[in-house]
Order: C-alpha cells, then structure tokens, then sequence
C-alpha cells in the first residue's frame, strides 16, 4: 500500500469525529427599529450538543454587530456516522 493511500480528506475526518451540518436560524432585532425583527441563517460544520463554533459565532456577533439577539434555533445533522463507513474488499483495475 502506498503513502497516497492513506491520505484521508480533512473534511471526512472531522465527520467522523463527529462533526455534522449545523443550521442555526437567529432572530436579531434590527438596531435601527429595535421593535422589528429580522432573521440571520448561519450553517457550518460542528459539534453537538457542546457547539463550539456556534458560540464562537454568536460571541463575535455579540462583540461585532449591533442586532441585539432576540433567540437562536438549532438543528444539526452527522452526514456520516461510523456505521456508514465499511473497508473496501476489492482494490484493483478491472478492464
């Protein structure tokens, strides 16, 4: 076997590690009529249930973007789990 072979992609080492597609719909109020609300569709790789790059997220947008959030709705799906995963039995050139 050679050295290419093992070569696994970044993205598919991080789903089996467990992260999955997050999709967090966030309602802001909008800083120029605060009684107004207006909704943010933010989507990324992560973790559940501990969602760091979603706090990462809404910490910065807290620190950075004047909306102040009014809620935040989460769901998250694992696009590849270790059940899906099965080792080839055949590795070859067929003509």
């Amino acid at each position: 076997m050679t050295e290419h072979a093992l070569k696994v992609d970044d993205t598919f080492a991080r789903q089996m590690a467990g992260y999955g597609l997050t999709t967090a719909n966030i309602l802001y109020h909008l800083p120029d009529h605060p009684r107004l609300l207006q909704t943010f569709v933010w989507q990324f790789h992560d973790i559940a249930p501990d969602y760091p790059e979603l706090y990462r997220f809404l910490s910065f947008w807290e620190d950075e973007i004047e909306g102040a959030i009014h809620s935040v709705e989460v769901a998250h799906k694992c696009l590849v789990t270790p059940a899906d995963v099965r080792m080839a039995a055949f590795q070859g050139l067929i003509h």
